[in-house]
Protein backbone atom coordinates (compact mmCIF):
# COMPACT_ATOMS: atom_id res chain seq x y z
CA UNK A 1 0.00 0.00 0.00
CA UNK A 2 1.47 3.35 -0.93
CA UNK A 3 1.69 6.17 1.70
CA UNK A 4 -2.05 7.29 2.89
CA UNK A 5 -1.01 10.40 4.54
CA UNK A 6 1.56 12.42 6.13
CA UNK A 7 4.08 10.66 8.04
CA UNK A 8 5.87 12.90 10.23
CA UNK A 9 7.60 10.18 12.56
CA UNK A 10 9.09 8.27 8.96
CA UNK A 11 7.11 5.18 9.97
CA UNK A 12 8.21 2.08 8.30
CA UNK A 13 6.59 -1.11 9.39
CA UNK A 14 7.22 -3.15 12.55
CA UNK A 15 10.74 -4.13 13.08
CA UNK A 16 9.84 -6.53 15.96
CA UNK A 17 7.77 -7.91 18.36
CA UNK A 18 9.07 -8.40 22.43
CA UNK A 19 8.19 -11.70 24.37
CA UNK A 20 8.50 -12.44 28.02
CA UNK A 21 7.50 -15.42 30.32
CA UNK A 22 7.27 -15.66 34.37
CA UNK A 23 8.75 -19.22 33.59
CA UNK A 24 11.87 -20.71 31.47
CA UNK A 25 11.25 -22.81 27.97
CA UNK A 26 7.29 -21.67 27.37
CA UNK A 27 7.75 -19.05 24.50
CA UNK A 28 10.50 -21.48 22.76
CA UNK A 29 9.05 -24.36 22.48
CA UNK A 30 5.83 -22.67 20.83
CA UNK A 31 7.81 -19.99 18.44
CA UNK A 32 9.18 -23.32 16.95
CA UNK A 33 6.18 -24.89 16.33
CA UNK A 34 5.13 -21.96 14.41
CA UNK A 35 8.23 -21.69 12.70
CA UNK A 36 10.70 -19.74 13.82
CA UNK A 37 14.67 -20.03 14.24
CA UNK A 38 16.89 -19.25 17.16
CA UNK A 39 19.39 -17.24 15.04
CA UNK A 40 21.60 -14.88 17.84
CA UNK A 41 21.61 -14.10 21.32
CA UNK A 42 22.23 -11.02 22.71
CA UNK A 43 25.77 -10.16 23.73
CA UNK A 44 25.63 -9.15 27.22
CA UNK A 45 21.55 -9.78 28.26
CA UNK A 46 19.60 -13.12 28.71
CA UNK A 47 18.10 -12.51 24.96
CA UNK A 48 17.07 -14.45 21.93
CA UNK A 49 16.30 -13.32 18.35
CA UNK A 50 13.75 -15.64 16.61
CA UNK A 51 13.05 -15.34 13.45
CA UNK A 52 11.45 -16.45 10.41
CA UNK A 53 11.47 -14.86 6.98
CA UNK A 54 11.60 -11.02 7.66
CA UNK A 55 9.75 -11.79 11.27
CA UNK A 56 11.95 -10.88 13.88
CA UNK A 57 10.59 -12.20 17.76
CA UNK A 58 12.38 -11.58 20.77
CA UNK A 59 12.33 -13.61 24.05
CA UNK A 60 13.51 -11.64 27.04
CA UNK A 61 14.40 -13.49 29.74
CA UNK A 62 16.27 -10.69 31.51
CA UNK A 63 15.92 -10.90 35.09
CA UNK A 64 14.74 -7.58 36.70
CA UNK A 65 14.09 -6.16 33.31
CA UNK A 66 11.08 -4.04 32.54
CA UNK A 67 10.07 -7.53 30.87
CA UNK A 68 10.23 -9.32 32.92
CA UNK A 69 8.37 -7.26 35.41
CA UNK A 70 5.97 -7.28 32.68
CA UNK A 71 5.70 -11.11 32.54
CA UNK A 72 5.18 -11.63 36.28
CA UNK A 73 2.13 -9.30 35.62
CA UNK A 74 0.69 -10.61 32.48
CA UNK A 75 2.15 -14.25 32.41
CA UNK A 76 3.58 -15.16 29.07
CA UNK A 77 2.78 -12.21 26.69
CA UNK A 78 4.09 -10.25 24.17
CA UNK A 79 5.54 -7.50 26.02
CA UNK A 80 6.87 -5.08 23.89
CA UNK A 81 6.72 -3.70 20.08
CA UNK A 82 9.18 -1.78 17.69
CA UNK A 83 8.55 0.43 14.37
CA UNK A 84 10.73 0.97 12.07
CA UNK A 85 11.20 4.65 12.02
CA UNK A 86 13.77 6.72 9.24
CA UNK A 87 15.56 8.64 12.06
CA UNK A 88 14.61 7.01 15.65
CA UNK A 89 15.90 10.26 17.64
CA UNK A 90 14.14 13.10 15.60
CA UNK A 91 11.06 10.23 15.87
CA UNK A 92 11.69 10.17 19.72
CA UNK A 93 11.79 13.96 20.22
CA UNK A 94 8.83 14.06 18.13
CA UNK A 95 6.56 11.71 20.59
CA UNK A 96 7.55 13.34 23.54
CA UNK A 97 6.73 17.10 21.87
CA UNK A 98 3.05 15.44 21.04
CA UNK A 99 2.47 13.74 24.93
CA UNK A 100 4.08 10.21 25.22
CA UNK A 101 5.96 9.37 27.81
CA UNK A 102 9.55 8.45 27.50
CA UNK A 103 10.92 4.98 28.73
CA UNK A 104 14.43 5.16 29.99
CA UNK A 105 15.37 1.46 29.69
CA UNK A 106 19.09 0.39 31.32
CA UNK A 107 21.77 -0.89 28.23
CA UNK A 108 24.84 -1.78 29.10
CA UNK A 109 27.78 -0.76 27.74
CA UNK A 110 28.68 -0.59 24.10
CA UNK A 111 25.04 -1.02 23.28
CA UNK A 112 22.91 0.52 21.30
CA UNK A 113 20.38 2.87 23.67
CA UNK A 114 16.69 1.96 21.99
CA UNK A 115 14.94 4.88 21.90
CA UNK A 116 11.05 3.68 23.64
CA UNK A 117 7.67 5.11 24.56
CA UNK A 118 5.28 3.64 27.16
CA UNK A 119 2.57 1.65 24.62
CA UNK A 120 -0.50 -0.54 25.30
CA UNK A 121 -0.57 -1.71 28.98
CA UNK A 122 2.68 0.01 30.03
CA UNK A 123 4.81 -2.12 27.35
CA UNK A 124 8.03 -0.26 25.45
CA UNK A 125 7.50 0.62 21.99
CA UNK A 126 10.31 1.10 20.69
CA UNK A 127 11.50 3.12 17.84
CA UNK A 128 14.12 1.81 15.39
CA UNK A 129 15.71 3.06 12.97
CA UNK A 130 18.56 0.44 12.08
CA UNK A 131 17.05 -2.50 10.25
CA UNK A 132 18.92 -2.62 6.55
CA UNK A 133 20.80 -6.13 6.65
CA UNK A 134 24.20 -5.57 7.68
CA UNK A 135 23.71 -2.36 10.21
CA UNK A 136 20.58 -3.54 12.20
CA UNK A 137 20.34 -3.67 15.58
CA UNK A 138 20.77 -7.44 15.50
CA UNK A 139 24.04 -6.83 13.90
CA UNK A 140 25.66 -4.59 16.61
CA UNK A 141 23.62 -5.87 19.77
CA UNK A 142 23.51 -9.46 19.26
CA UNK A 143 25.85 -12.20 17.63
CA UNK A 144 24.54 -14.56 15.33
CA UNK A 145 24.39 -18.30 15.59
CA UNK A 146 26.99 -20.30 13.60
CA UNK A 147 25.30 -22.20 10.79
CA UNK A 148 22.10 -20.85 11.04
CA UNK A 149 20.10 -18.83 8.18
CA UNK A 150 19.45 -15.61 9.23
CA UNK A 151 15.79 -15.66 7.51
CA UNK A 152 14.78 -19.40 7.89
CA UNK A 153 11.96 -20.28 5.39
CA UNK A 154 9.91 -21.68 8.52
CA UNK A 155 6.27 -22.25 7.26
CA UNK A 156 6.47 -19.55 4.56
CA UNK A 157 5.51 -16.67 7.03
CA UNK A 158 6.65 -13.79 5.75
CA UNK A 159 5.67 -10.00 7.74
CA UNK A 160 3.74 -9.02 10.53
CA UNK A 161 0.53 -7.84 8.68
CA UNK A 162 -1.09 -6.31 12.14
CA UNK A 163 -1.15 -6.92 15.81
CA UNK A 164 -4.60 -5.88 18.07
CA UNK A 165 -5.12 -4.20 21.43
CA UNK A 166 -7.77 -5.28 23.90
CA UNK A 167 -8.52 -2.33 26.03
CA UNK A 168 -11.03 -2.08 28.85
CA UNK A 169 -14.27 -0.28 28.15
CA UNK A 170 -14.59 3.04 27.38
CA UNK A 171 -10.67 2.98 26.44
CA UNK A 172 -10.87 2.70 22.90
CA UNK A 173 -11.20 6.59 22.36
CA UNK A 174 -7.94 6.80 24.55
CA UNK A 175 -5.74 4.81 22.58
CA UNK A 176 -7.13 5.51 18.95
CA UNK A 177 -5.95 9.16 20.14
CA UNK A 178 -2.73 8.06 21.44
CA UNK A 179 -1.82 6.64 17.75
CA UNK A 180 -3.41 9.42 15.44
CA UNK A 181 -1.95 12.50 18.08
CA UNK A 182 1.62 10.80 18.15
CA UNK A 183 2.58 8.90 15.12
CA UNK A 184 -0.91 10.34 12.88
CA UNK A 185 -2.47 6.68 12.26
CA UNK A 186 -5.54 7.17 10.90
CA UNK A 187 -8.99 4.83 11.34
CA UNK A 188 -9.79 2.82 8.35
CA UNK A 189 -12.36 0.42 9.86
CA UNK A 190 -14.95 0.48 12.16
CA UNK A 191 -16.96 -2.95 13.83
CA UNK A 192 -19.90 -3.18 16.18
CA UNK A 193 -20.47 -6.50 16.51
CA UNK A 194 -23.16 -8.72 18.44
CA UNK A 195 -23.40 -12.40 19.18
CA UNK A 196 -26.32 -14.11 20.89
CA UNK A 197 -25.39 -12.72 24.59
CA UNK A 198 -22.29 -10.57 24.02
CA UNK A 199 -20.93 -7.76 21.53
CA UNK A 200 -17.42 -5.88 20.69
CA UNK A 201 -16.43 -2.91 18.70
CA UNK A 202 -13.15 -2.48 16.71
CA UNK A 203 -11.51 0.85 15.41
CA UNK A 204 -8.79 -0.58 13.11
CA UNK A 205 -6.10 2.06 12.71
CA UNK A 206 -3.46 1.99 10.09
CA UNK A 207 -0.25 4.40 9.95
CA UNK A 208 0.26 6.68 7.13
CA UNK A 209 2.94 4.39 5.58
CA UNK A 210 0.27 1.45 5.18
CA UNK A 211 1.96 -1.18 7.01
CA UNK A 212 1.57 -0.71 10.30
CA UNK A 213 -2.43 -1.44 11.08
CA UNK A 214 -3.33 -1.83 14.84
CA UNK A 215 -7.55 -2.78 15.43
CA UNK A 216 -8.59 -1.71 19.17
CA UNK A 217 -11.39 -4.00 20.56
CA UNK A 218 -13.38 -2.73 23.47
CA UNK A 219 -16.06 -4.65 25.42
CA UNK A 220 -19.80 -4.00 24.46
CA UNK A 221 -22.05 -2.97 27.18
CA UNK A 222 -22.89 -5.84 29.53
CA UNK A 223 -19.79 -7.16 30.05
CA UNK A 224 -19.26 -10.86 30.07
CA UNK A 225 -17.76 -11.44 26.70
CA UNK A 226 -14.50 -12.51 25.07
CA UNK A 227 -12.59 -9.22 25.52
CA UNK A 228 -13.32 -8.89 29.18
CA UNK A 229 -12.85 -12.71 29.41
CA UNK A 230 -9.08 -11.99 27.37
CA UNK A 231 -8.78 -8.34 29.92
CA UNK A 232 -9.14 -10.71 33.13
CA UNK A 233 -7.29 -13.47 32.34
CA UNK A 234 -4.50 -11.38 31.19
CA UNK A 235 -4.41 -8.92 34.18
CA UNK A 236 -4.63 -6.00 31.87
CA UNK A 237 -5.14 -4.42 28.53
CA UNK A 238 -2.54 -5.66 25.83
CA UNK A 239 -2.01 -7.70 22.51
CA UNK A 240 -4.60 -10.05 21.82
CA UNK A 241 -3.38 -11.29 18.77
CA UNK A 242 -0.37 -11.09 16.34
CA UNK A 243 -1.32 -11.47 12.25
CA UNK A 244 1.56 -13.18 10.09
CA UNK A 245 1.55 -13.09 6.27
CA UNK A 246 2.66 -15.50 4.09
CA UNK A 247 2.60 -15.67 0.23
CA UNK A 248 0.86 -19.04 0.09
CA UNK A 249 -1.88 -19.47 3.06
CA UNK A 250 -2.77 -23.22 2.39
CA UNK A 251 0.80 -24.62 1.58
CA UNK A 252 1.10 -22.19 5.10
CA UNK A 253 -1.47 -24.15 7.04
CA UNK A 254 -0.16 -27.58 6.03
CA UNK A 255 3.26 -26.83 7.26
CA UNK A 256 1.58 -25.42 10.64
CA UNK A 257 -0.85 -28.72 10.91
CA UNK A 258 2.14 -31.19 10.47
CA UNK A 259 4.02 -29.45 12.86
CA UNK A 260 1.32 -29.48 15.37
CA UNK A 261 -0.48 -26.30 15.79
CA UNK A 262 -3.49 -26.09 17.02
CA UNK A 263 -5.65 -24.12 15.08
CA UNK A 264 -9.12 -22.97 15.31
CA UNK A 265 -11.90 -24.89 14.38
CA UNK A 266 -13.22 -24.35 11.23
CA UNK A 267 -16.38 -22.24 10.32
CA UNK A 268 -19.77 -25.11 9.28
CA UNK A 269 -20.20 -26.46 5.95
CA UNK A 270 -22.89 -23.54 5.48
CA UNK A 271 -19.72 -20.68 5.55
CA UNK A 272 -18.72 -22.14 2.47
CA UNK A 273 -21.71 -22.60 0.98
CA UNK A 274 -22.62 -19.30 1.23
CA UNK A 275 -18.81 -17.89 -0.64
CA UNK A 276 -20.04 -17.98 -4.35
CA UNK A 277 -23.15 -15.94 -3.19
CA UNK A 278 -21.05 -13.28 -0.79
CA UNK A 279 -17.66 -13.29 -2.93
CA UNK A 280 -19.32 -14.23 -6.65
CA UNK A 281 -16.09 -15.19 -8.89
CA UNK A 282 -13.92 -15.01 -6.63
CA UNK A 283 -11.55 -18.06 -7.91
CA UNK A 284 -10.44 -19.66 -4.96
CA UNK A 285 -10.62 -23.34 -4.46
CA UNK A 286 -13.60 -23.97 -2.05
CA UNK A 287 -12.77 -27.32 -1.11
CA UNK A 288 -9.08 -26.55 -0.53
CA UNK A 289 -10.26 -23.51 2.07
CA UNK A 290 -12.96 -25.75 3.66
CA UNK A 291 -10.38 -28.79 4.35
CA UNK A 292 -8.47 -26.46 6.27
CA UNK A 293 -10.42 -24.24 7.75
CA UNK A 294 -9.24 -21.06 5.53
CA UNK A 295 -11.91 -18.01 5.80
CA UNK A 296 -12.05 -15.72 2.56
CA UNK A 297 -13.16 -12.22 2.96
CA UNK A 298 -12.94 -9.43 0.44
CA UNK A 299 -14.82 -7.88 -2.68
CA UNK A 300 -15.43 -8.79 -6.52
CA UNK A 301 -17.25 -6.54 -7.12
CA UNK A 302 -17.16 -5.27 -10.98
CA UNK A 303 -14.98 -8.25 -12.01
CA UNK A 304 -11.98 -6.61 -9.93
CA UNK A 305 -10.98 -9.22 -7.18
CA UNK A 306 -9.40 -7.92 -3.65
CA UNK A 307 -8.94 -10.59 -1.67
CA UNK A 308 -8.07 -11.50 1.74
CA UNK A 309 -7.55 -14.95 3.13
CA UNK A 310 -6.59 -16.00 6.88
CA UNK A 311 -7.06 -18.84 9.54
CA UNK A 312 -6.46 -18.39 13.55
CA UNK A 313 -4.83 -20.30 15.90
CA UNK A 314 -5.87 -21.48 19.21
CA UNK A 315 -4.61 -19.82 22.25
CA UNK A 316 -0.98 -20.57 22.60
CA UNK A 317 0.02 -17.83 24.89
CA UNK A 318 -1.92 -17.50 28.00
CA UNK A 319 -5.14 -16.16 26.24
CA UNK A 320 -3.12 -14.65 22.87
CA UNK A 321 -3.08 -16.10 20.09
CA UNK A 322 -1.73 -15.77 16.15
CA UNK A 323 -3.55 -15.12 12.94
CA UNK A 324 -2.25 -16.16 9.55
CA UNK A 325 -3.19 -13.84 6.76
CA UNK A 326 -2.95 -13.60 2.89
CA UNK A 327 -3.56 -10.69 1.22
CA UNK A 328 -4.56 -10.89 -2.54
CA UNK A 329 -5.06 -7.24 -2.86
CA UNK A 330 -7.24 -6.45 0.05
CA UNK A 331 -6.29 -4.09 2.68
CA UNK A 332 -9.19 -4.52 5.08
CA UNK A 333 -8.76 -7.15 8.13
CA UNK A 334 -11.46 -9.81 7.17
CA UNK A 335 -14.73 -7.66 8.41
CA UNK A 336 -16.76 -10.26 6.78
CA UNK A 337 -15.43 -13.06 8.95
CA UNK A 338 -15.12 -10.96 11.92
CA UNK A 339 -18.31 -11.68 13.08
CA UNK A 340 -17.70 -15.07 12.35
CA UNK A 341 -14.94 -15.73 14.34
CA UNK A 342 -16.54 -13.62 17.14
CA UNK A 343 -19.32 -16.15 17.33
CA UNK A 344 -17.14 -18.73 17.11
CA UNK A 345 -15.10 -17.58 20.12
CA UNK A 346 -18.70 -16.93 21.78
CA UNK A 347 -19.61 -21.07 21.30
CA UNK A 348 -17.09 -21.64 23.14
CA UNK A 349 -17.46 -19.95 26.14
CA UNK A 350 -20.93 -20.73 26.29
CA UNK A 351 -19.60 -23.96 25.84
CA UNK A 352 -17.52 -23.08 29.33
CA UNK A 353 -20.38 -21.59 30.64
CA UNK A 354 -18.75 -18.25 30.62
CA UNK A 355 -21.43 -16.94 29.12
CA UNK A 356 -25.11 -17.51 28.30
CA UNK A 357 -26.48 -18.29 31.71
CA UNK A 358 -24.87 -21.78 31.53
Amino acid sequence: MADLFENPMGLMGFEFVEFASPAPNVLEPVFELLGFTKVAVHRSKDVTLYRQGGINFIINNEPKSVASYFAAEHGPSACGMAFRVKDSHKAYALALERGAQGLDLPTGPMELRLPAIKGIGGAPLYLIDRFTEGKAIYDIDFEFLEGVDHHPVGHGLTLIDHLTHNVYRGRMSYWADFYEKIFNFKEIRYFDIKGEYTGLTSRAMTAPDGKIRIPLNEEAAGGGGQIEEFLMQFNGEGIQHIALLTDDLLASVDSLRKAGVSLMKAPPATYYEMLEERLPGHGEPVGELQARGVLLDGSSEHGKKRLLLQIFSQTLLGPVFFEFIQRKGDDGFGEGNFKALFESIERDQIQRGIVGGA
